[in-house]
């Protein structure tokens, strides 16, 4: 099917473009969201016409997305979620999950303005894009956390396994100073008996003493 594009489109083309696409394409997301006509001569006619128009208002549109992208581009978000221990999430993070996060924190997002280049299925920080205008495009982290102290932790850059293996580590490194402590208490008191032995006299020795005399 060729449509008459209304607004810039990625992948696709620039307004005013005549371009080829898939008739369920156009049907379920170009048309019904007006981002395209169908390219009759009536329609390409009408396009014409209302160019400046829409040429001013495509303008307006973009310059209030620019100030809202200088507000929302690098946020990050925080997202509860369900998983195992391996950080495998029971279930994956949407786009309706993110906009609903991003709304949240302070700002209108829908999840159709949401990109996601692949499903999110585990654990840590992901990014998304959040397409403000067709030439406008955000970047929003968000953190999937099973708690908001762990969301905390992966906000620092560290993973639950970094923690689990700190953790570990501190363990085995105070077991090994305790044993250091116990070795080194059990030599010193070895040292004590040595030495008191060679000092102290023997009180049997006395009395043999008087015994010969």
């Amino acid at each position: 099917m060729d449509v008459v594009l209304l607004e810039r489109v990625e992948k696709l083309g620039q307004m005013g473009d005549v371009v080829a696409v898939k008739p369920g394409f156009a049907r379920n997301f170009l048309l019904p969201q007006g981002k395209a006509l169908r390219a009759t001569k009536g329609n390409i006619a009408r396009f014409e016409a209302e160019r400046a128009q829409l040429e001013a208002r495509n303008l307006e549109k973009k310059a209030e997305a620019e100030r809202v992208f200088r507000d929302l581009d690098g946020e990050q978000f925080v997202v509860i979620r369900s998983a195992s221990e391996s950080g495998a999430l029971y279930g994956s993070v949407t786009p309706r999950d993110a906009a609903e996060a991003a709304t949240a924190g302070g700002f209108s997002v829908d999840r159709r303005q949401v990109i996601v280049e692949r499903p999110v299925k585990d654990l840590g920080l992901h990014e998304f894009r959040v397409q403000l205008h067709p030439e406008v495009i955000a970047t929003i982290t968000v953190n999937v956390a099973r708690s908001q102290e762990e969301a905390e932790l992966q906000a620092t850059g560290k993973t639950i396994a970094d923690a689990r293996a700190e953790a570990e580590a501190e363990a085995d490194s105070d077991i090994a100073q305790l044993f250091d402590d116990v070795g080194g208490a059990a030599e010193e008191e070895g040292d004590e008996r040595r030495s008191s032995g060679g000092l102290m006299d023997d009180p049997r020795g006395e009395e043999d003493d008087d015994d010969r005399r």
